[in-house]
């Protein structure tokens, strides 16, 4: 086996294949060769000594006859050196055999080895070929990782300790639509305290009066009762009893629909800005008691009253007409330089208005309500409808207040003033923007103020416009001073020159003096300039944030740049007008549809009462009427005749409820607003000019009937005496 490697090697050295596999094989060769040496040596040892053993075996033979002793030592002697030369003989053998067979093993791990060499150089070049490729990316990222390392350090430096307050469920960030829902409910809440109140007393007034000329028209039968027998609790059964069912009537069908219609409409107001159940229609047993109480009031005592005191007259006295009031002299009358300028028909008038002292004043508080609830519905709906467009139109100009974070680094200053300089950003300023917060209100609830501070008056105009409400005068910034909104202003108590405290993000208190008060309808604001915030806060003045203007104002934009702001790591957040628009929004929708059912209401009431005061008028003086046609009168003028005294006292109604309205106007708006949002005061003129134009149109129409009545009156029928 050796000779046939050896050969096997001879070949390859002849051919020159050399090399690491030969140097290996080479050298397992010689050491399989050197044990090989080794055992050989070790087999002529042992034959030496077998040589040696088998001389003395022979010199034994030679002195065998020396004694047969010894010859038995030596003979044993030579067989165990025999069996010793065997068994060496045995493990020289093996020994090459077993070197052989590792020569040849070795071999053939060599030549294994070597392919495995090989292909790991192959690998070995691949992966330093990849590694040479992205060693300049990853060397990229190592950098650029120990840049970020650098800005996470300096953020470090610039980590301060964080201020912590506790918020209620009217304040914090979540505040909002449970503050815009308890609006809305304080709006219906103070409206129901006001309204039902008012209108039932309308109502009972034109349950009086028409229950009154019930009782007057049915004179002649109660006197024709009477006289026949029947006393006078059985008389006025029969009108206590008509008002009783009238009104219980009445009452059932109000009950049903203010337990079901009303409701319903509240509802959907509530329904406007918010994600509501649906509404749980309930009995309500106090409520439906109360009104029932107030139907017959209004209804049953009236006519109790009438018909008692007419009763007491004698059935003779009732078969006759109701004889007229005794005329007397009038107020006007002690006034000649202006009685004597009024002609027969105007003095007819006045003479009428005072002689019918009931229906005058309930023409008048009738007219009064319904011109009232016209101008508080339509000054209401003006004052909010247009806080809106005011605030974000002629006041406020920016779009977005970008805050900061304080903790931010140059690169991360640097991002949010390259997206400053994007496509969709028309113009921006750096201000100190900060949370103010101060404890006040109706509620007594943590109100949320906002300050923006500015180094640069002159460009901050253009994102603000600071001027007083009613003057329109510019407010300016001082350095002893700040602007402050006009809400708050109110909400404060304060006035220009007054000092008040407000609470920073840290919670320490600022004392801060008032030096202007600005128009603002939506939020609380304070406005001041560099030096003022450094005297007020004791620190220099620095920019945190940024006023924003878009190009595209709409408020899909709005929030779609909001969003895309607030991804960026440096900024805190993003104040956004759609925020304080939404919940203008909000307000308004709710608040005109109850304003619409109002408005509603009240043209209906105008409608009624009007009617039900001329009807009664034609119906009492017809025989008055019918004579004046008799003496020559044509039909437009037996009209005016009558119809001039509803026309001056609806006039004066008009002007009472102008002054009732107003007076309920500023109620609504000075009571139903949230703290944070002011309703514009000023009454716009369609408040002023509709209820007029409303009860004009009435009081045409109803002078329209009122004249194709008297044209088709049958006079002699009119003219016939009772008796």
């Amino acid at each position: 086996m050796l000779d046939k490697v050896g050969a096997t090697l001879g070949k390859w050295e002849q051919t020159g294949i050399t090399g690491k596999l030969y140097e290996q094989i080479r050298g397992k060769y010689d050491m399989a060769i050197n044990q090989y040496n080794e055992a050989c040596a070790e087999y002529n040892r042992q034959l030496n000594a077998y040589n040696a053993g088998l001389q003395q075996y022979q010199n034994a033979v030679a002195r065998l006859d020396q004694g047969s002793q010894a010859y038995r030592s030596n003979a044993d002697n030579l067989a165990q050196a025999s069996k010793q030369i065997a068994e060496k003989q045995n493990e020289l053998g093996k020994a090459v055999s077993q070197a052989g067979k590792q020569v040849a093993d070795g071999v053939t791990q060599l030549i294994q080895g070597q392919r495995d060499i090989d292909k790991a150089e192959t690998e070995y070049q691949s992966k330093l070929a990849e590694f040479n490729a992205q060693k300049p990316e990853a060397e990229r990222k190592i950098s650029e990782a120990e840049r970020q390392i650098t800005l996470a350090e300096e953020k470090i430096d610039n980590l301060t300790v964080p201020a912590y307050s506790v918020s209620g469920r009217r304040e914090g960030l979540t505040s909002q639509g449970y503050c815009v829902y308890m609006v809305i409910e304080g709006i219906v809440a103070k409206l129901a305290d006001i309204f039902p109140i008012f209108l039932y007393f309308v109502a009972a007034l034109v349950t009086f009066s028409t229950m009154g000329r019930m009782v007057d028209e049915e004179r002649t039968n109660s006197g024709t009762l009477k006289a026949l027998g029947y006393g006078n609790a059985d008389v006025m059964l029969k009108f206590t009893v008509y008002g009783f069912a009238a009104s219980t009537l009445g009452t059932c069908i109000g009950v049903l629909a203010g337990h079901t219609l009303l409701p319903l409409i509240v509802a959907h107001a509530y329904s406007a800005g918010f994600t509501m159940p649906d509404i749980m229609l309930k009995f309500h047993p106090w409520i439906t008691m109360a009104a029932f109480a107030l139907a017959w009031i209004s209804a049953v005592v009236p006519a109790w009253l009438a018909a008692s005191k007419e009763l007491r007259e004698k059935p003779a006295s009732l078969l006759l007409p109701k004889p007229p009031a005794k005329g007397s002299k009038i107020l006007l009358e002690h006034f000649p330089p202006l009685w004597n300028r009024l002609n027969f028909t105007h003095k007819v008038t006045a003479r009428n208005i005072f002689r019918y002292k009931t229906r005058m004043f309930m023409t008048i508080f009738g007219v009064c309500g319904a011109v009232s609830l016209l101008t508080a519905g339509l000054a209401v709906q003006s004052s909010i409808g247009q806080i809106g467009n005011r605030q974000f139109e002629e006041l406020i100009h920016y779009d977005l207040i970008v805050a900061e974070e304080s903790d931010t680094n140059s690169a991360q200053r640097e991002e949010i003033a390259t997206t400053l300089k994007g496509k969709t950003v028309q113009s921006s300023t750096a201000v100190r923007y900060e949370e103010l917060s101060k404890t006040a209100g109706k509620e007594n609830d943590k109100q949320s103020i906002t300050l923006l501070a500015t180094d640069d008056a002159y460009n901050f105009n253009e994102y603000l416009t600071l001027r007083d409400r009613k003057t329109h005068q510019p407010q300016i910034l001082v350095n002893n001073g700040a602007v402050i909104s006009e809400r708050l202003a109110e909400m404060l108590n304060v006035s220009v020159g007054d000092i008040f405290t407000v609470n920073d993000e840290n919670g320490a208190q600022r004392t801060i003096k008032v030096a202007g008060i600005s128009a603002m309808y939506i939020g609380h604001f304070i406005f001041m300039n560099a030096q003022c915030y450094e005297h007020v806060f004791g620190d220099q003045y620095s920019t945190n944030a940024y006023m924003v203007g878009l190009k595209d104002h709409s408020n899909a934009n709005t929030e779609r740049q909001g969003a895309k702001f607030m991804k960026l790591a440096a900024v805190r957040g993003v104040v956004q007008n759609t925020t304080q628009k939404n919940m203008v929004s909000t307000i308004v929708g709710s608040l005109n549809q109850i304003m619409e059912v109002l408005i509603l209401v009240a043209v209906l009431l105008a409608v009624v009462i009007l009617y039900d005061l001329t009807n009664l008028n034609v119906s009492e003086r017809i025989r008055e009427l019918s004579t004046i046609k008799v003496l020559g009168f044509h039909t437009s003028e037996t009209t005016m005749y009558i119809y001039r005294e509803t026309i001056l006292l609806s006039l004066l109604g008009i002007l009472a409820g102008y002054g009732f309205g107003e007076w309920l106007h500023r109620y609504i708006i000075t009571e139903v607003p949230p703290d944070e949002v002011m309703f514009d005061p000023a009454i716009s003129w369609i408040a002023l000019a509709a209820p007029a134009i409303v009860v004009a149109v009435v009081l045409a129409v109803l002078g329209w009937i009122v004249y194709r009545q008297l044209e088709t009156v049958d006079m002699l029928e009119a003219l016939k005496s009772v008796e």
